[in-house]
């Protein structure tokens, strides 16, 4: 690494670097990355760091001794860390917790409020990428400030739950808590997700992405079942306390792990302004960004894959909850035995599956990916809609629920590397919340749809339709240049 990168109160442009033909090298700022420094972004050192003696390069201890998202052990690390305490609290918070309270006598209505509040702020996250963007002159590195306030926060809350007690009478403290929560989770997540989009090279993408899924899977798995053995042995506030101490030991990660090598571990410190920067308010800055972002989403490209992602996750939900309810109404399945089927499904789909889709994605490239998943989604719900022309029992019902669920979200995992690509730029925390946004939206109008299109059509018809939409995804897909198109101004 060249020394200059390192020289104390000099603000300096980022070079281009240019690596030969198939080299595997890891760069800690490479072309992408360059563009999303944005024009407020500064890459500099308080301190020179240590270099050899007349080479200009940094000595092989310092390298060995760094702890930054531009290393690849300690990016895994910090990605794996951070998607696993979500995971972790969405076991206790969404599974363990809604089973305890219905045990005890808990309402539908009550619980479902519960879960409402819990799941409010997340609704409510692309207003994070507006902060995240705007602000990022910390010495503590442009995304990194937000994520350790973000995850000191969620901890904090966390520390709050033994308080609420136990019982019924303890829900509204719980869901005000945990709510809370869920803001500080929302902002860490947006934070995240922009520090992988900025400092991941881009043939690294897939794996990053497969790796935020195989951490929030195996969280949920490990709180779930954790919790659900502590509560009734131990109580609900010592639950919360172990809770605490789990997720403690991994927060540690996101809070020591720089971004950047040379910034700061802990400062509230600003970087300066250089240019016609020093004189513009911040105000005027934030509201500049955000009329850039408008002009981005304006674009055809940008509004196509809006739409793409809104409508393949509604294909995607308009089916899963009805081939659930089928499955127990008519079916005759038992209840636990199929949350065992579902839970055994996402663990398999999140973990082995998510991997090897995210190691072939950084190999052949998201856009070849995303069209042949989303061919195989068309094939799958296409045998899935044979399947069910039988009643929903036995093995062929259980066959139908694994094609429709891990395949669909195998494709997240191509498509969000390609998201985060075309997402590059000044305002990319807020473009790829935007575009998460859509798939959230889509996957809501599809569980709201469900019943109404189960009341005209059978299931096998609905999956049926499910693949049509797939395989219209898929011929989009095979254009990228009208979907990930990366504006000129990011």
């Amino acid at each position: 690494m060249d020394t200059k990168w390192k020289q104390p109160c000099v603000p300096i442009v980022p070079p281009r670097r240019v690596s030969k033909q198939g080299s595997k090298q890891e760069q800690s700022i490479d072309d992408g990355e360059a563009q999303s420094v944005g024009w407020f972004m500064l890459v500099y050192s308080a301190s020179p760091a240590p270099d050899v003696v007349g080479t200009g390069r940094l000595s092989d201890s310092a390298i060995v001794g760094r702890r930054d998202f531009t290393r690849p052990d300690w990016r895994l690390r910090t990605i794996l860390a951070v998607y696993s305490y979500q995971g972790l609290v969405a076991g206790f918070g969404l599974t363990a917790l809604p089973n305890h309270l219905a045990a005890i006598g808990a309402s539908a209505g009550a619980i479902g409020a519960l879960m409402a509040m819990i799941g409010l702020p997340w609704a409510l996250q692309p207003l994070w990428g507006p902060v995240v963007d705007g602000f990022g002159r910390f010495r503590m590195g442009r995304r990194r400030f937000w994520i350790v306030l973000a995850q000191a926060a969620a901890l904090g809350c966390l520390g709050l739950l033994p308080l609420a007690g136990d019982g019924l009478g303890a829900m509204p403290w719980l869901g005000a808590i945990l709510m809370v929560h869920s803001a500080c989770a929302a902002l860490l997540d947006t934070a995240m997700d922009a520090m992988i989009i900025d400092r991941t090279p881009a043939d690294r993408l897939g794996q990053a992405t497969a790796l935020t899924r195989t951490g929030f899977v195996a969280g949920t798995a490990l709180g779930a079942t954790t919790f659900a053995w502590a509560i009734p042995a131990i109580g609900l506030p010592g639950t919360a306390g172990l809770l605490l101490l789990l997720a403690a030991s991994l927060a540690w990660v996101p809070l020591t792990v720089l971004e950047l090598p040379g910034d700061d571990l802990l400062s509230l410190r600003q970087r300066p302004f250089i240019g016609a920067q020093v004189a513009e308010p911040s105000r005027v800055r934030l509201l500049r960004l955000l009329w850039r972002l408008f002009s981005m989403m304006r674009q055809p490209a940008a509004l196509a894959l809006i739409t793409l992602c809104v409508v393949e996750e509604f294909a995607t939900s308009v089916f899963g909850v009805r081939l659930a309810v089928e499955m127990i109404q008519v079916g005759g399945w038992d209840p636990a035995a199929l949350s065992r089927l579902q839970g055994g499904l996402a663990i398999l789909g999140g973990t082995l599956g998510a991997l090897s889709i995210g190691w072939w994605s950084d190999r052949v490239g998201p856009y070849r990916t995303l069209v042949v998943l989303f061919w195989v989604c068309a094939a799958a719900y296409g045998g899935s809609a044979l399947l069910l022309l039988a009643p929903p029992t036995g093995s062929a019902a259980a066959l139908a629920m694994a094609l429709t669920s891990i395949v669909p979200a195998l494709v997240f995992v191509a498509l969000a590397p390609a998201v985060m690509q075309a997402s590059r730029g000044p305002a990319a925390a807020t473009r790829f919340a935007l575009f998460m946004a859509a798939l959230n939206l889509g996957s809501a109008l599809g569980a709201a749809a469900s019943g109404p299109i189960g009341a005209v059509l059978r299931p096998w018809q609905t999956v049926l339709g499910s693949a049509a939409i797939f395989a219209v995804c898929a011929m989009v897909s095979t254009r990228p240049e009208r979907l990930f198109v990366q504006s000129k101004n990011s």
